[in-house]
């Protein structure tokens, strides 16, 4: 039996709780397993529809990683284990085992100063891990220049489920709602700095001058949707900026679909950083390239000048120029297919294969 031991698990929604939850429905066809995850008010009907066992821990949260820690040590004590698979360095510091254990890095949960106190405490468990697994060769690189042993890690970058076809009905609701508005860019992102939304729409600005009807549509929500909104009014681009948040999936995916570029040129924010970037994946998948930055991870999801572009999110005049070069003579119509092709190599069929080979 193998535990998966994770903060994030769904019903919670995020990047994270779905690269949890695509591991171990993947993995749970494979091995016997059980899930650790913290508590959730909504995990009651979730987890009586998954074929595995979860446990969910609750209580403060300071104390939350503590209590968790013991039972799973006790579970551990009383139970044939073949090994351990965290989320994050923090999952493991507590637990009390020689099993074998592996754990997932991303970027920004490792990227603390060298010989920082925090720093200190990620080596301390990492070295105490058999196999640490870094999302992209981005994050690998970070984690070695940070003191990780290099021998240790490998890199499987997250993974996909195949996408359903999309309901005739919702695809003619999005056609309603972008009736006229061509060409169209895409971000489904939080409203965070690193996401670099500023400068998507600095740069619409000027690419309104050669394109009055381009639209640029926003999905998410964040502590920096305000200061969006206000970038947006400041600039007078009310009709050119649609915002989407706590809409369903189904109308998400849509909105991508009917999309001609994804546009997410991450920069490194203080210490936040794109570890990967599965939404340039999600996005080609409907035939719908990307242009990525590139401080992280995207350049593991976008092949440059093939299946989108990579630019330096930093300089505004990178991020127009990319987003103008792709929609002259409709580039991204081959970029996107291209982008689609591609798409299948994330697919978690082929990703759960990498993870069995370390597993065994």
């Amino acid at each position: 039996m193998y535990l998966i031991v994770t903060k994030t698990f769904p019903p919670e929604i995020g990047g994270m709780q779905n690269l949890m939850w695509g591991l171990a429905n993947k993995l749970s066809k494979h091995h016997m397993i059980k899930v650790f995850a913290d508590y959730h008010e909504n995990h009651k009907l979730f987890d009586e529809e998954v074929s595995y066992s979860i446990e969910r821990v609750g209580g403060i949260k300071l104390l939350r990683k503590y209590r968790k820690a013991q039972l799973i040590n006790e579970f551990i004590k009383e139970n044939k284990i073949d090994g351990i698979i965290a989320d994050h360095w923090k999952s493991l510091e507590h637990l009390k085992t020689n099993k074998k254990k592996i754990c997932l890095i991303h970027g920004k949960e490792i990227n603390h100063e060298k010989g920082t106190s925090l720093n200190k405490r990620v080596l301390e468990v990492l070295d105490n891990v058999e196999t640490i697994v870094a999302n992209s060769e981005y994050t690998k690189n970070l984690a070695i220049q940070l003191g990780v042993q290099q021998d240790k890690i490998t890199v499987i970058n997250p993974g996909v489920d195949p996408v359903e076809e999309l309901d005739k009905k919702t695809l003619d609701k999005v056609d309603n709602l972008l009736r006229h508005k061509s060409p169209r860019l895409v971000t489904v992102s939080r409203f965070d700095k690193r996401k670099n939304h500023e400068k998507v729409i600095m740069a619409l600005r000027n690419l309104k001058q050669i394109y009055p009807n381009i639209v640029y549509i926003c999905v998410g929500y964040g502590d920096e949707e305000e200061n969006i909104k206000k970038l947006v009014a400041e600039l007078g681009l009310q009709p050119q900026v649609m915002f989407f948040k706590d809409i369903s999936n189904e109308l998400k995916n849509a909105l991508v679909a009917k999309s001609n570029i994804f546009v997410m040129p991450s920069i490194v924010h203080k210490k936040s950083v794109e570890g990967f970037g599965i939404a340039f994946v999600e996005a080609a998948q409907y035939g719908v390239p990307s242009i990525g930055g590139k401080d992280g991870g995207a350049t593991d999801a976008i092949l440059h000048q093939k299946t989108g572009l990579i630019c330096d999110g930093n300089e505004l005049d990178e991020v127009y120029s990319s987003i103008n070069l792709m929609l002259e003579n409709n580039k991204f119509l081959e970029y996107g297919k291209a982008a689609k092709d591609n798409s299948v190599k994330f697919n978690w069929d082929k990703i759960i294969e990498d993870y069995k080979k370390i597993l065994n």
